[in-house]
């Protein structure tokens, strides 16, 4: 191996430990993102659940209204 080949192959070798940086500064990122994007779909969950509940106690509520009127107009 000449002293050209060897500049060669530090330059390669240069080359490959900056895209793996760059690699690992990507990757860091994707990770966070990932990480935001579970707690913002944990918190839709949560909103969506309060939802339903909110739903069910009006569908009771207006239920009840609705058998509380049948009852007068029957009698």
């Amino acid at each position: 191996m000449n002293n050209q080949d060897l500049q060669k192959l530090d330059q390669l070798i240069d080359q490959l430990l900056s895209q793996n940086n760059q690699l690992k500064l990507e990757v860091s990122a994707l990770k966070e993102q990932n990480q935001k994007l579970i707690d913002e779909n944990e918190t839709l969950q949560l909103e969506m659940l309060e939802s339903e509940e909110k739903q069910k106690e009006f569908s009771s509520s207006l239920s009840g209204l609705l058998d509380k009127l049948q009852t007068q107009q029957a009698s």
